[in-house]
């Protein structure tokens, strides 16, 4: 398993709802959780490791020392939005570019955990934003979508390497064909399972 990069069709993916949480949804959420660390992230989305369901994990002292503040929320909902502010906000997708997004303050929402117990939680602040953050990533909609004009021009060239290397991986048969990716994400979104599904 690894963090799959930008422009990696899967990013753009609407995820499909979890229909079974049993081992193999355990497992690959424990090794999430490992990647997120190893990368000093504070967030992981499933489609982030190749995965086009809906679900995701959080931490947001994003120290493996914290385990209270975990949190793996599957087939997400936003019950109530509340205030805006802006903050800078990264991506694991997109290692190394920055930029300040609007975003809720307080979002009241509904999941489920690992034990297929539904959970109801206020979150605030920064538990708040990497809420958002990750719920985006499973309509296939990345930060510099909700960044200011100026700020994606900055970025433009930036975004073009990670184009360019993309697309140099695929000529060399390191990744398959974008339209290969779109379909076999597309079969396996439809079963909503874990099974049988090869991670990279």
């Amino acid at each position: 398993m690894e963090i799959v990069l930008y422009p990696h069709p899967v990013l753009r993916f609407k995820s499909r709802d979890v229909q079974v949480i049993d081992e193999d949804l355990r497992r690959v959420v424990g090794e999430m959780f490992q990647l997120m660390y190893a990368a000093k992230g504070v967030g992981l989305a499933a489609n982030q490791v190749g995965i086009p369901l809906r679900f995701f994990i959080m931490n947001p002292s994003g120290d493996a020392a914290h385990p209270e503040q975990q949190q793996v929320l599957i087939n997400p909902r936003v019950r109530k939005r509340s205030g805006a502010e802006i903050g800078e906000e990264g991506c694991l997708s997109l290692p190394g570019l920055h930029g300040d997004v609007v975003r809720d303050e307080k979002v009241t929402i509904e999941a489920f955990d690992l034990e297929g117990q539904e959970v109801r939680l206020e979150l605030v602040d920064l538990p708040a934003r990497i809420f958002q953050h990750e719920y985006d990533h499973l309509d296939g909609i990345l930060f510099i979508d909700r960044i200011e004009e100026e700020d994606e021009l900055e970025m433009v060239r930036d975004l073009r390497k990670f184009e360019d290397k993309f697309a140099e991986q695929q000529r060399a048969g390191e990744i398959p064909a974008s339209v290969d990716i779109e379909k076999s994400l597309k079969s396996f979104a439809s079963s909503g399972r874990l099974a049988n599904f090869g991670l990279a």
